[in-house]
């Protein structure tokens, strides 16, 4: 199962959400699809979709999907990623009406840089390249996301442990 989840900002994502319904008509997508669709006008047809999902559901979609596609708000591709999940990020535009500026776009570009774990798709008609190669790209990149307490908590035990030698 692919999800989808175009995040709860008050501006439409049709463009993702139309491509992703463009390709599982077209068979480019093989799997089921759910998109949680947002303030989004389009309206899939060929996906399964809910225009807002509890915190509940967001989190099953997450674990049970193969591949996550996420617009780039950072909660939204973070989440994946504590689940071990290389998440695909298409981050909202302002020239297409889905944001009032760039600073996803620039804000993914830099995790991309530094981090190394996300996928960045910015032109959407590259989008059915990458989810057909997916599963040839993932193992090049840096999978999950381990959390500042847990970089601490190994520090101290680190330090600790020498402490004793």
């Amino acid at each position: 199962m692919i999800f989808v989840t175009v995040g709860t900002h008050e501006q439409q994502f049709d463009r993702l959400l139309a491509e992703i319904d463009r390709l599982r008509e077209n068979m480019v997508l093989k799997d089921d699809v759910m998109a949680q669709t947002g303030f989004s006008s389009y309206e899939p047809e060929h996906c399964q979709w809910s225009r807002l999902l509890s915190c509940q559901d967001m989190d099953r979609y997450i674990k049970e999907a193969r591949i996550v596609i996420t617009h780039g708000g950072p909660a939204s591709f973070i989440a994946p990623l504590r689940e071990g999940k290389i998440p695909i990020v298409v981050p909202r535009q302002k020239r297409f009406g889905e944001h009032v500026n760039d600073h996803q776009v620039e804000f993914c570009r830099i995790v991309r840089e530094r981090m190394g774990n996300i996928i960045l798709v910015e032109e959407i008609d590259g989008l059915g390249d990458v989810i057909e190669n997916y599963e040839e790209m993932v193992p090049a990149l840096k999978n999950g996301l381990k959390s500042g307490n847990q970089k601490f908590n190994d520090a101290l035990e680190k330090m600790v442990s020498q402490m004793w030698l």
